[in-house]
């Protein structure tokens, strides 16, 4: 049924794509982190609601990758997010010209056609702060509705977090 439910999730937020760009330390050995804990300070930029469902589905994802939760962790992770308007893109344009004897002139002016889209950039950083320090970065790219329902945040979230993690740890 978990199954089920989350084919039913990836669906419904599969509309609009999740872009995710990765980087890492490519010397780091990611088979020695076994244990992980989150910053106690994060300045996410999310309200704390969305914070605790963001963090929530990265537990599970972590936990079902087999890592653990712990209060002396192999790392630490950090959470950023900031939300901007994209560009739109569609318009439609309108010219008025004129000419004759030799004389031309013309105006031409682009109207706006629909809405510019609200998106959310997330970065997850995962620092060894024993060692290597930031030893990996996801960013993500998504689009986003202020006014979404909670179980809608919800899902959003365990679909974004299911799509930074899927390369994760990176295959040499």
């Amino acid at each position: 049924m978990r199954y089920l439910s989350l084919i039913v999730v990836l669906f419904l937020v599969s509309c609009a794509p999740i872009r995710v760009n990765y980087d890492y330390e490519t010397a780091t050995d990611f088979t020695t982190y076994k244990t992980y804990n989150y910053y106690a300070n994060i300045q996410s930029g999310l309200n704390e609601l969305d914070t605790n469902r963001l963090m929530n589905a990265l537990d599970e994802e972590l936990q079902s990758k087999g890592l653990t939760l712990s209060e002396t962790p192999d790392f630490f992770i950090d959470i950023k997010s900031d939300e901007f308007q994209e560009a739109n893109r569609s318009s439609v344009g309108v010219g008025l010209g004129g000419g004759g004897r030799n004389v031309g002139g013309g105006v031409s002016i682009g109207i706006p056609v629909g809405q510019s889209n609200l998106n959310r950039q997330i970065i997850i950083d995962f620092v060894d702060e024993n060692g290597v320090g930031l030893f990996w970065q996801a960013v993500s790219e998504d689009s986003f509705n202020p006014n979404a329902k909670p179980d809608k945040r919800e899902a959003k979230f365990k679909a974004i977090v299911v799509k930074i993690l899927e390369n994760y740890p990176p295959k040499k």
